[in-house]
């Protein structure tokens, strides 16, 4: 009698899809059309090479995506990285990839470790601001090389470095010089942001290869790990950055690049599968977009082999922004 039942459930089990087929045919509708496919994910944006540490720069009508590369085999658990990568698109869904336009071999003074950088645009020259060891003066270092153009190739701007470990003492770890970011205000006055655990700043001369003024820290960032980026919108200064470890991204705002900045609280959460986050945000034809990298390519991804990933980015009616929702959908191209 078990058994029959069985049978009976496994025949009713059958038919209903026959039953659903039927039920739709004579609506006049299809089982596909009913249940659409679910979107084909954009992100991560890079799938042929792992990418991290993304910045951008948006230059007459297009915008240009640098990355460092994760070179790591599997199932390194390090940072292996040698070079930056460059991508441009115009609707931020294709993206063209150009040739390596920096490497670390190009600052004849650093040892290795192509990390976070940001590239800037002034008087028509690219200035690219770049994390790495220093080969003789031991810790991370800032370096600056420079292009006449946004995808390169560039070259070391000083013939050293910008920023050295023995420059900046308070913090008693060697990697506290790293991740800089950029910002020119609408006076023309270039500031230089960087840091870990310390968040320090400093302002820059107009040639841009050089520091204008002390070394200063801001003090009011709870939980500051790394991964500065400033930017401005109506009238406000954001500072976002990596927030505790596993690392999320928080934010402060300020009505001057100087500060004092006021904590406004968390903009992502943990990036899926990366320990580290680290964003860029810009601003495209008329959208807010928040750039950033998880480590969500299979089987290989994660904190050491990490991927660049592109979501909205919304504000709220005061200025504050609103909490990022990371998707795989990523964005739509831009008309």
């Amino acid at each position: 009698m078990n058994k029959q039942i069985s049978l009976r459930g496994r025949a009713a089990s059958g038919l209903r899809p026959l039953l659903l087929t039927g039920l739709l045919a004579v609506a006049g509708l299809s089982q596909a059309q009913q249940l659409p496919a679910p979107p084909a994910p954009r992100n991560p944006v890079i799938k042929h090479k792992y990418t991290a540490d993304p910045a951008a720069l948006v230059h007459k009508g297009t915008v240009y995506l640098y990355a460092g590369h994760d070179e790591a085999p599997a199932p390194e658990q390090r940072y292996v990285m040698h070079e930056w990568l460059c991508f441009s698109s115009t609707d931020m869904v294709n993206w063209k990839e150009h040739p390596s336009p920096l490497n670390v071999k190009a600052f004849g003074w650093a040892k290795d470790d192509a990390w976070a950088s940001q590239v800037v645009e002034r008087g028509g020259k690219f200035y690219w601001y770049a994390a790495v060891e220093h080969g003789t003066v031991p810790g991370k270092a800032i370096g600056v090389a420079v292009s006449d153009s946004p995808t390169g190739p560039f070259k070391d701007a000083r013939g050293s470095a910008l920023i050295t470990n023995n420059m900046t003492t308070d913090a008693k770890i060697s990697w506290d010089d790293i991740d800089p970011t950029v910002f020119i205000d609408d006076k023309g006055q270039a500031y230089l942001y960087w840091g870990n655990t310390i968040c320090y700043w400093a302002k820059l001369k107009p040639n841009m290869t050089e520091l204008d003024g002390p070394i200063n820290q801001i003090k009011t960032l709870p939980s500051f790990t790394e991964a500065p980026w400033l930017h401005k919108r109506n009238g406000w200064y954001y500072l976002s950055y990596a927030y505790q470890f596993p690392e999320k991204i928080a934010y402060a705002m300020s009505r001057s690049p100087e500060g004092p900045w006021e904590f406004k609280g968390l903009l992502n959460e943990v990036a899926g599968n990366s320990n580290t986050n680290h964003q860029a945000i810009i601003d495209f034809k008329g959208q807010s977009y928040f750039i950033y990298h998880n480590g969500s390519i299979p089987t290989d991804g994660g904190s050491f082999r990490r991927s660049v990933c592109i979501d909205y980015l919304y504000y709220n009616q005061d200025g504050t922004m609103k909490r990022v929702q990371m998707t795989s959908e990523g964005v739509k191209p831009v008309q």
